[in-house]
C-alpha cells in the first residue's frame, strides 16, 4: 500500500516542471538562497507530488499516467496523503519565514488543483477551462511566485515587463506541452465523460496547438533576451532545444502516416527530450547567474 501511494505522487515528474522554477532563479536579482532552497523543498516535493496524488485518487485511471504506465490501484490513504503534504507545504512556509505571499500561492495552487480533479467541480471536464488554468497556474503563477520569495520582492514590482514576460514564455511552453500529455489518453478521458483540450482539438489538433505555442515561446524568448540579456543565451537555448523541436518534429511526422503512434512511450520521451533540454538551459543561466 505504501509503495503504491509513493508511486502515485509521480515525484520525478516534478522534474518535467523544474524548468519554470530554473528559469525563475536564473532572472531573479540578488536571489536568497536560502529562500531558494526552502522553495525548491516545498513546490517539488511537497506541493506538485500533493496534486498528482489528488488527481490520481479521483480519477482512478486504469491505462497510463505520466510516468506510471500501469498505475497501481488508488486507496484513501493516497487522499489522505495528498492533503497532509499540502498542509506540510503550508506549515513549513511559515515555519521558514517565507511570507504571507507564497504561503496564499500554495492554498490558491492546492485549492485550484483540487478543483480540477474533485467530482463536484472537475475543471479536468472543460476542455479550454482547464488548458488556461494549467498553463497559468503551473506556468505564469508559479514564476511570479518563485522569483518573489526568492528575491523577497513587493509583489507591485512583478508587474514590471521583465518579469510578466518570462512568465507568459513559461505558460506558452505549458499550453504546448500540456495537450501533448493528454494525447494518448482519449479512450479513457471519452470513458469517464472528461472532454479534454487534446479530445476537443483531435490528435491532429494538438500537434498544431503544440507547434503554434514552441514558436510563441521561441518569440518571447528571443524578444526577452535581446532586450533584458545577451543574445549568447538564445545560442545556448538553440543548443539546448534543437534535439527537443527534433524529436517533436519526427513525431509528429509519425503520427500523420498513423495515429496510433501517439502513444504513451511517445509521450514520455518527448517530456523526456523537453525536461531534459530546458532544466540544461536554465540550468546554464543559473550558473552563468551566480
Amino acid at each position: 500500500m505504501i509503495r503504491n501511494v509513493f508511486l502515485h505522487l509521480r515525484i520525478p515528474f516534478s522534474v518535467f516542471l523544474l524548468p519554470v522554477y530554473l528559469f525563475a532563479l536564473s532572472q531573479t536579482p540578488a536571489p536568497d538562497l536560502l529562500m531558494a532552497w526552502w522553495s525548491l523543498v516545498i513546490i517539488h516535493l511537497f506541493l506538485y507530488p500533493a496534486s498528482n496524488a489528488y488527481n490520481s485518487y479521483y480519477d482512478k485511471d486504469e491505462g497510463s499516467i505520466g510516468l506510471l504506465e500501469v498505475p497501481p490501484p488508488v486507496s484513501k490513504e493516497l487522499l489522505y496523503t495528498s492533503w497532509l503534504l499540502d498542509i506540510l507545504a503550508v506549515f513549513i512556509a511559515l515555519w521558514t519565514g517565507m511570507g504571507l505571499s507564497f504561503v496564499l500561492y500554495l492554498i490558491i495552487y492546492g485549492t485550484i488543483s483540487k478543483a480540477y480533479s474533485h467530482p463536484v467541480v472537475r475543471l479536468k471536464k472543460y476542455p479550454l477551462l482547464s488548458w488556461c488554468i494549467v498553463g497559468v497556474f503551473q506556468g505564469a503563477f508559479t514564476y511570479l511566485a518563485t522569483v518573489q520569495v526568492i528575491g523577497q520582492l513587493p509583489v507591485a514590482e512583478l508587474l514590471q515587463a521583465r518579469y510578466l514576460i518570462p512568465a507568459l514564455i513559461c505558460t506558452s511552453n505549458l499550453w504546448a506541452v500540456y495537450p501533448l500529455t493528454q494525447v494518448y489518453q482519449h479512450e479513457e478521458d471519452a470513458r469517464r465523460g472528461d472532454l479534454t483540450f487534446s479530445r476537443l482539438v483531435g490528435i491532429r489538433g494538438t500537434f498544431l496547438n503544440a507547434a503554434l505555442f514552441f514558436s510563441l515561446s521561441f518569440t518571447g524568448f528571443l524578444f526577452y533576451f535581446l532586450t533584458y540579456g545577451s543574445a549568447n543565451s538564445l545560442i545556448v537555448l538553440v543548443l539546448c532545444m534543437g534535439p527537443v523541436l527534433a524529436y517533436f518534429g519526427y513525431w509528429w511526422r509519425a503520427v500523420l502516416r498513423d495515429q496510433e503512434e501517439a502513444d504513451f512511450r511517445h509521450t514520455m520521451r518527448m517530456n523526456l527530450f523537453a525536461g531534459i533540454g530546458l532544466n540544461i538551459f536554465f540550468g546554464a543561466l543559473c550558473l552563468y547567474h551566480f
